[in-house]
């Protein structure tokens, strides 16, 4: 054998992709752009991808229904989650072949009674959600998005901060001719999140006789405008995150900076994917989870029994016992990776870290320190994949997260994996993950679509 057959080395997209593939992997991203400017949330990122489905001829799902080959159902979990299946051939008792990924991102949660006044302006008191960098969420435009939940059962949306006739809204941060203290501490110990209070007004309403005027003018103007009161925020959804729009990034174009592409990037791709399947020999499974920056927990996330409620009414239908199904799956827990940054080289170890522009990335365990938490896919899978994904023409690389010691994170892999579920992560590697504006390559974005083909079976 020559060397080359001998040596494993990764490929450049760039070095192997065709002109026309390239045409399709931009055509593929601005659907990708539209999604990340429309779905700044998990709830808009279920109703963007309900409405594409039901265009696609998704149904939802009822217990008691039929399953038949070509059959397309769809289940949300209380608007916060999604499941979409397009029923194979084979029966469910030879398993199904599933792509998981999760629409929520890290944000800032408006607290239970989150609107006071101070110094005559008008606040915003929150709670940060995921891992982030405190210093990172000061002084960036913000907008507001959620659902305001009335007494009587009626909900308010809420989208405010997107369009460029809207006002947006912003933490404040203290002018360096004052920060002498502040730029003592650590980046960590700079701002605690207490100190992440949104300023959103400082005009009164009625004369200086008046208590909590400036307070008072802001729920005078949610009033008018959503018919709420302050009670209503006890019982309201509402999440802060950037009003940055997703551009092209580079003077090549090749890259896209965006909010939310953990794990949107992966969330689209498996949309899309799933949104091509019509007749698959195993049946395809699309799944976009809910709190998984918050450890998969609560009723639309991975840990609780949505999907299995989900797939044993698809496994009834068919007169299969669910754990059947679930002994024969593949899952393809589909979340983004850590790329290698040249400013920060010494995070990673070069060898082992995935890469911009050189496929998706392939992470056989997540995990910290000694693969704590992690799934820790089987060599079988890993070769099944590779022979996947060379069948389908897909470009992928092997990636970890960082050097050994060096942190650490986890997916809903393991999650699946206790369902007796074969699974492996792999995704769309990322720079400057879970920061307000993230980056990734457009063409790492297309081969992860193929990936998800290939796993469904599309060719």
């Amino acid at each position: 054998m020559s060397k080359n057959e001998l040596f494993y080395q990764q490929k450049h997209v760039s070095d192997v992709i065709s002109d026309e593939e390239l045409k399709a992997s931009e055509e593929y991203c601005r659907g990708y752009v539209e999604f990340l400017d429309r779905c700044k949330t998990e709830r808009e990122s279920v109703d963007y991808a309900v409405a594409l489905a039901e265009k696609r001829g998704f149904v939802q799902y009822k217990y008691g229904m039929e399953a038949r080959p070509g059959d397309k159902f769809y289940r949300s979990v209380r608007g916060k989650a999604l499941m979409l299946a397009v029923i194979g051939k084979k029966s469910l008792s030879e398993g199904v072949n599933i792509a998981g990924a999760h629409v929520d991102a890290p944000r800032l949660d408006l607290k239970q009674l989150p609107l006071y006044e101070d110094s005559n302006m008008a606040l915003f008191k929150t709670h940060y959600y995921g891992g982030i960098k405190k210093y990172q969420w000061v002084t960036i435009p913000l907008s507001l998005h959620g659902v305001i939940a009335k007494k009587d059962g009626t909900t308010v949306s809420v989208a405010i901060g997107e369009d460029e006739a809207d006002p947006i809204f912003l933490v404040t941060d203290l002018l360096p001719h004052l920060g002498g203290d502040q730029g003592k501490k650590t980046l960590n110990d700079a701002f605690s999140g207490e100190d992440l209070n949104i300023l959103i007004g400082s005009r009164p309403l009625g004369g200086t006789e008046e208590s909590d005027r400036f307070k008072g003018n802001i729920m005078k103007i949610l009033n008018e405008k959503y018919g709420i009161c302050e009670e209503d925020l006890i019982s309201a959804e509402l999440e802060a995150v950037p009003a940055f729009k997703a551009r092209d990034l580079g003077f090549d174009r090749s890259m896209i900076g965006a909010y939310g592409h953990d794990d949107r990037s992966c969330a689209y791709a498996e949309l899309a994917a799933i949104l091509d399947t019509e007749a698959p020999e195993k049946t395809a499974v699309c799944l976009l989870s809910d709190k998984e920056e918050v450890g998969s927990d609560g009723v639309s996330g991975m840990q609780s029994a949505a999907f299995e409620c989900f797939m044993e009414d698809l496994c009834d239908a068919q007169g299969v016992k669910l754990r059947h199904c679930f002994e024969n799956s593949f899952c393809l827990s589909a979340d983004v990776c850590n790329a290698l940054d040249p400013n920060f080289p010494e995070v990673s170890e070069k060898r082992n870290n995935a890469k911009l522009n050189y496929g998706m990335g392939i992470l056989k365990f997540t995990g910290a320190r000694g693969k704590s938490g992690s799934n820790d896919a089987s060599a079988e899978i890993i070769a099944m994949l590779r022979n996947t994904f060379a069948e389908h023409g897909v470009t992928w690389q092997m990636g970890e997260l960082g050097k050994v010691d060096q942190g650490g994170g986890g997916t809903i892999a393991k999650y699946m994996a206790n369902r007796n579920i074969d699974t492996i992560d792999a995704g769309v590697p990322v720079l400057s993950m879970h920061a307000p504006y993230e980056v990734v390559s457009k063409l790492d974005c297309y081969m992860t679509y193929k990936g998800v083909r290939a796993v469904y079976g599309i060719k």
